[in-house]
């Protein structure tokens, strides 16, 4: 689809703009009490949801599950905060244990993250589970470290996870874990190559693959290994992507992830929250970010303003 800088989208970013200084922050509190979000009664509901149009609802990624002062990454607790705020995706790592259970850590060591020293592969669940995690100040919480099942269990229903699926952790124990929960209709597994892609639909061709497509032949790789558009969410990148790639993307019917964490976060944060709209004027559809709260509140008013509504999510 052609998009034009239009008058119209000047004044609508400057009405963002004020809308999100504005307004406080119970206004993104518009899904009850954050127990149902996302209505899927299958997996092909998950594939509709997740196919592009002109009127799709742009969502909100929540980089390893939107930490914060009080709420540690990778948290079930931190988790539910975000859930409770706005239907949305969950971006969690998975890691694996001594004795093979997969629990949900982004580092290979305990150090920055938790109560405990060392690598997280050569510790039980048992020792784990007696850890506390970190808030983004280093101050321990109560909470602890949750297992992948953990996770998934209490999701369904309320979240999108995208797992991170660190190195050394096969894909054949997560792809076990989500079907155990039956949680494949809320679950995204994140590749980072048309190889890994191609293992995950192997193993698993039911399951929504998030894969790095930054420019056209990353697409045809994708096609050679003959994964179905039908199966793909694209990441496109942490800087804004070439429109031309978008369109093409939106033309397959793939949903554009644009990783706004890092620079244009700061960007968002020092030049006006109305850039995050500007993404997905731009081509974006789901924002992965590390201020979700922030995110939601933009694309809250931005969703509102153009009347945006899906079957799929409990408004």
């Amino acid at each position: 689809m052609q998009k034009t800088n239009s008058p119209y989208l000047l004044v609508l970013c400057l009405l963002f703009f004020c809308s999100c200084f504005s307004n406080n922050s119970t206004n993104t509190v518009r899904f009850g009490n954050g127990q149902t979000t996302f209505n899927f009664s299958g997996v092909e509901d998950l594939y509709r949801f997740l196919t592009y149009s002109e009127h799709r609802v742009p969502l909100v990624s929540a980089h390893r599950g939107g930490p914060d002062v009080n709420y540690p990454e990778n948290a079930l607790e931190t988790f539910q905060r975000v859930a409770f705020k706005m239907p949305a995706i969950i971006e969690c790592d998975i890691a694996l244990t001594q004795d093979s259970a997969l629990v949900l850590m982004h580092d290979e060591t305990l150090d920055r993250t938790t109560t405990g020293k060392g690598r997280v592969n050569r510790h039980t669940l048992a020792a784990l589970k007696e850890l506390r995690l970190l808030d983004v100040t280093g101050t321990a919480t109560n909470y602890r470290i949750p297992t992948l099942e953990e996770a998934l269990q209490w999701g369904i229903g309320k979240v999108i996870f995208t797992l991170d699926v660190k190195r050394n952790v096969p894909y054949q124990l997560v792809v076990d874990a989500v079907r155990k929960t039956k949680a494949e209709a809320y679950t995204i597994i994140i590749t980072y190559s048309a190889d890994q892609a191609a293992i995950v639909h192997n193993l698993a061709p039911e399951l929504m693959i998030s894969a790095s497509i930054k420019r056209v032949e990353d697409l045809i790789r994708l096609n050679d290994r003959d994964i179905p558009d039908t199966r793909l969410v694209a990441f496109v990148g942490t800087s804004q992507a070439d429109q031309a790639l978008t369109d093409l993307l939106h033309q397959h019917g793939i949903l554009c992830i644009l990783g706004t964490m890092g620079n244009l976060d700061r960007q968002a944060q020092q030049n006006g929250e109305h850039l995050y709209a500007e993404y997905i004027e731009h081509g974006a559809d789901i924002l992965s970010t590390d201020r979700p709260l922030e995110v939601a509140k933009t694309l809250d008013y931005y969703i509102r303003q153009r009347g945006l509504s899906s079957p799929f999510i409990d408004y």
